[in-house]
């Protein structure tokens, strides 16, 4: 299955990187890894996760306050329209659909 990243979710996500790295060398790429296992999980099994409203559903991470907003397209790919932090501005991505 096909995937890809709305840009500005792809912005979220380096930004995240870079604030973690700032914090604790190595801790960046704990985040960018376990962001990478959390999007895996979602491509074998995409319906798995609740929906937040209509047909867009949210996958949180393990070790990271996030989660991956996304949608499957018509075409079976699957859109990440976030990588939202679970404790700030929850509905902000509504604006990217």
């Amino acid at each position: 299955m096909n995937y890809l990243f709305h840009p500005e979710a792809e912005q979220e996500f380096e930004q995240a990187i870079e604030y973690y790295e700032s914090c604790q060398q190595g801790l960046g790429l704990d985040f960018a890894l376990e962001v990478r296992a959390t999007v895996k999980r979602i491509v074998a099994f995409p319906n798995a996760w609740p929906f937040l409203e209509d047909d867009i559903r949210r996958c949180q991470t393990n070790r990271f306050p996030y989660g991956l907003v996304y949608v499957v397209e018509s075409d079976g790919t699957i859109l990440f329209l976030a990588v939202m932090h679970l404790h700030r501005k929850p509905n902000y991505w509504k604006i990217r659909i």
